[in-house]
C-alpha cells in the first residue's frame, strides 16, 4: 500500500516538472527580446542568425553540337516478286510418258521438262513428209517440161506448184505438233510446281508445271501521294528484311507509277534487285527505305532533346557564369526528322552545348552541374 502511494506522488511530481518546462519554453518563444538582445548593437536575433537564400544546382549531361551528313528518308513496306513466274501449260493433248524434271530442281531455258505421248502424230509426220517428197519431184519435172521443153499445160504447171506448197507446209504443221509434245521450260529458273503425274491425260491448255526465276526479284510498295515530288525513277533505296538479318541491299527505282489509287492514296513503285544464293523468296516483307533529301553539313540532335513550349520547340544549352554553368533556352526551327534524330535549321550553333539529360527539370537560368559519362 505504502509503496503504492510513492509511486503516485512521484508521477504527479514528474507531470509537473514537463508542464513547468512548456510553459517556460513558450513564454521564450513568444516573449520579447532578451536583456542580452537589448543590450546589444540594436541588430534582431532572427536577422543576425537567418540562413542564407537556397539555390537548387541540377545534374545534367551535355554533348556539344557538331554539323555531319543527314539523308533524309521515306520508310515503306514492301512485297517481293519474283522476276519471272510463270505456269507453264500443255500446248498437245496426250498422255504424260515421261516426266524428266522434278519440282524444285533447276532448269535452263529450253530444258525438256515432260514428254507427251507422240506415237500418233509421228506417224503422222512421215505420211506429210513421204507426200511431200512426192510433191516435190512432180513439181520438178512439171516445171522442167513446162519450162524447158514447152510439154505441158499451163493449168498443170500451177497445180503442180501448189501441190508442193501445201504438202510442205503440212509436213511443218505436223512437225511443229510433234516438237510441243515435249514441254519445254521458257526460261532458266526453278520448277516450284509439278500439276501432273506419269499417265496424266493433258488437254492442250491445260497447266503442269510453275516456273519460277529468282535470279532477280522486284520489290513493289506504296508510296504516300504526299511524296509524290520526291520519289522519281533511278532514285536510291535500300531494302532490308527482317527475317534476314543484317542483309541490307542498296538498289535503285525501277519504276514509279503514274496514277495514284484512290482508296489507298498511294502511287506504286518497283525497285528489282539481285538475289545471289536465292535468300529472298516471293512474297517477303521488307522495309524500304528511299533517299529523299541530303544534307552536307546539318546540324543533328536527338529528338529527345527537344521541349515543346506553346510557341513551338527549345532546347537548353550549358553556358559559363559568374556563379559557374547555368542552364540557358533557345528556340529552334526544326527541319527534317529521321530515326529520333532532327535537324535544327536555326536556333543552335556548333559551339553551343547542348543538355540532352536533366533538359525537362531546368529552367532558363537555373544553376547546373555537368555529369560526365
Amino acid at each position: 500500500m505504502k509503496t503504492n502511494t510513492v509511486r503516485s506522488i512521484m508521477g504527479r511530481q514528474s507531470r509537473y516538472r514537463v508542464g513547468v518546462l512548456g510553459l517556460a519554453l513558450l513564454a521564450s518563444a513568444c516573449g520579447g527580446p532578451t536583456e542580452d538582445a537589448g543590450a546589444g548593437d540594436g541588430v534582431p536575433e532572427a536577422e543576425a542568425g537567418a540562413p542564407a537564400a537556397f539555390a537548387r544546382i541540377i545534374n545534367v549531361e551535355v554533348r556539344p553540337v557538331e554539323t555531319r551528313a543527314f539523308a533524309e528518308q521515306i520508310r515503306l513496306t514492301g512485297v517481293v516478286w519474283a522476276s519471272r513466274d510463270v505456269q507453264v501449260s500443255a500446248e498437245e493433248t496426250g498422255v504424260i510418258r515421261e516426266i524428266v524434271v522434278d519440282r524444285g530442281r533447276r532448269v535452263s531455258a529450253g530444258q525438256p521438262l515432260f514428254r507427251i505421248d507422240s506415237s500418233v502424230l509421228r506417224a503422222q509426220v512421215a505420211q506429210a513428209r513421204a507426200q511431200a517428197d512426192l510433191a516435190e519431184q512432180t513439181w520438178e519435172r512439171r516445171r522442167r517440161l513446162y519450162e524447158q521443153d514447152q510439154v505441158g499445160s499451163e493449168l498443170a504447171y500451177l497445180e503442180a506448184r501448189s501441190m508442193a506448197q501445201q504438202t510442205a507446209a503440212n509436213l511443218q504443221s505436223l512437225e511443229a505438233r510433234l516438237a510441243r509434245t515435249t514441254i519445254r521450260a521458257p526460261f532458266a529458273g526453278i520448277m516450284d510446281e509439278r500439276m501432273v503425274e506419269l499417265g496424266t491425260l493433258v488437254s492442250s491448255g491445260q497447266v503442269v508445271a510453275r516456273i519460277v526465276d529468282l535470279s532477280t526479284v522486284k520489290v513493289v510498295a506504296g508510296v504516300p501521294e504526299r511524296y509524290a515530288a520526291d520519289v522519281r525513277p533511278g532514285g536510291e533505296a535500300t531494302v532490308l528484311f527482317d527475317v534476314l538479318t543484317g542483309e541490307e541491299y542498296p538498289t535503285t527505282i525501277h519504276y514509279v507509277g503514274s496514277t495514284v489509287n484512290p482508296q489507298t492514296r498511294s502511287f506504286p513503285i518497283e525497285i528489282r534487285m539481285g538475289n545471289p544464293g536465292g535468300l529472298v523468296k516471293p512474297e517477303m516483307v521488307s522495309n524500304i527505305l528511299v533517299k529523299r533529301n541530303s544534307l552536307t553539313e546539318a546540324v543533328v540532335v536527338p529528338q529527345d532533346a527537344l521541349v515543346r513550349v506553346e510557341e513551338g520547340y527549345v532546347v537548353f544549352v550549358a553556358e559559363e557564369s559568374a556563379a559557374g554553368p547555368v542552364a540557358r533556352v533557345r528556340p529552334v526551327v526544326l527541319g527534317a526528322r529521321q530515326n529520333d534524330e532532327v535537324v535544327i535549321e536555326a536556333g543552335l550553333d556548333p559551339a553551343d552545348r547542348l543538355i540532352v539529360v536533366g533538359q525537362k527539370s531546368v529552367a532558363d537560368g537555373d544553376r547546373i552541374n555537368v555529369v560526365v559519362n
